[in-house]
């Protein structure tokens, strides 16, 4: 959520830097800054209201030491008048407070300046692309024939159990999602990110801190008899740890990651690119998040984005990177940087993560804050990104590392596994 302060001192400059989302917060920008003003001027009435207040008060005892009972009773009447000012002010003051709040909950980040404008996907940049395209003597199999074929995962099943989107891993598929799980956390534990199993329902206020609720609602799978949503990412309760925290100094760098399950509706999600692993409404995910000084963003993302790189060197998948375009940029973010792993058997790219800063944006929200040298508070800044998520990491691995009788497994992943091939 945008400041108020830096909508009254910047309004310009947020309504041109969301044009690169080809959003148009004119109107929104302008009540805001309306009912702003509002707000102030009651605000500014209501303490008056209560220095006078203070004021008859301490008169009140002064008239009635000096024995003048009724000029201090006539004191009390004019009291009685000023605090039913102040309590009508005050819901004043609070309505617009919340209709303020509910205003800014629609505009979302400013782009950072090194993202360009564009509509969709096909405005992304492409910033860094590595490994070599795998060549195949025979036709390669995309992964929902291989996982049928070796018995890996069951997609029928889950629609028996559940419905679409919610596939049954089986034996060897199974080990395969465990051991990328363990050894996505080792790496992050050797980055020095702090690991945490938080809870895989959030509420409501949790959702609204990290700018899910209420943009993504729709998304989100929603336990209505107890008003509590299902995580669509580990982001939400591990950045929500530290919700109306106030950091005690500006000495500080918070790394963490979880493993989690993740749900999604993927409303309107249909036809050939979702098949198989392509999209799910269940997968699991290990996530990295930041608390940072907001003269440590920059680092901080680099690291994040170094970190994704090393993990998809070291199993061996052809990547490329992609910095988003406005359009295309997640409703909270300031920028985003996509990691996509090349299927030679279906001959396109899957997105395996997004690394992304937020920087003030939910830590406003969340009322997160550390006290600078001088012991005023500030807002720090936050980031996260999948480290990885699994369903497209697992379809590039079994579509990549094939072979005409055999799938075999990447050496980052013969430690946490059993075997070292599938047949």
């Amino acid at each position: 959520m945008l400041e108020i302060q830096r909508i009254r001192n910047s309004h310009a400059e947020i309504i041109e830097g969301l044009k690169k989302r080809h959003f148009d917060a004119t109107e929104s920008i302008n009540e805001i800054l309306s009912k702003d003003e509002m707000w102030r001027s009651k605000k500014s009435d209501m303490e008056s209201i209560a220095a006078e207040l203070n004021k008859i008060a301490k008169e009140i005892g002064d008239l009635f030491r000096q024995g003048k009972k009724d000029e201090a009773e006539a004191a009390k009447g004019k009291t009685a008048e000023l605090k039913g000012q102040e309590a009508n002010l005050k819901a004043e003051v609070e309505g617009l407070e919340n209709e303020i709040q509910q205003l800014l909950y629609t505009i979302p980040n400013v782009p950072n300046e090194l993202v360009v404008a564009g509509r969709n996907e096909q405005d992304n940049e492409i910033v860094f692309e590595a490994g070599d395209e795998r060549k195949f003597d025979f036709a390669p199999q995309p992964h929902w024939e291989l996982t049928k074929k070796y018995d890996l995962i069951d997609f029928e099943l889950g629609v028996k159990i559940t419905g679409a989107g919610f596939p049954v891993y089986k034996g060897k598929g199974a080990k395969i999602q465990r051991a990328l799980i363990n050894f996505f956390l080792q790496e992050a534990e050797k980055a020095g990110y702090e690991e945490f199993i938080p809870p895989h329902v959030v509420n409501e206020a949790s959702g609204y801190g990290t700018g899910q609720l209420p943009d993504k609602e729709g998304q989100m799978y929603h336990c209505t008899e107890d008003d509590l949503y299902l995580i669509p990412t580990a982001e939400v309760p591990l950045t929500n740890i530290y919700r109306d925290v106030v950091l005690p100094n500006e000495d500080f760098s918070i790394k963490m990651c979880g493993y989690t399950p993740c749900f999604r509706r993927e409303a309107g999600s249909y036809g050939k690119d979702v098949r198989g692993l392509n999209r799910l409404h269940q997968f699991d995910k290990v996530e990295i998040v930041r608390v940072e000084h907001p003269e440590n963003t920059d680092k901080a993302l680099t690291e994040m984005i170094d970190h994704v790189k090393g993990l998809l060197e070291k199993l061996g998948l052809q990547y490329r990177i992609l910095r988003l375009c406005g359009g295309d940029t997640g409703f909270a973010a300031a920028m985003t940087y996509d990691f996509e792993v090349y299927s030679a058997a279906q001959e396109k790219w899957l997105e395996v993560s997004s690394v992304s800063r937020f920087d003030t944006f939910q830590s406003n929200r969340l009322k997160l804050r550390f006290k600078g040298a001088d012991k005023k508070t500030q807002l720090a800044h936050t980031l996260n990104g999948s480290a990885l998520a699994l369903p497209r990491i697992v379809a590039a691995l079994l579509e990549n590392y094939q072979t005409e009788n055999t799938i075999e497994m990447p050496d980052c992943l013969k430690p946490f596994l059993a075997f070292d091939k599938i047949a």
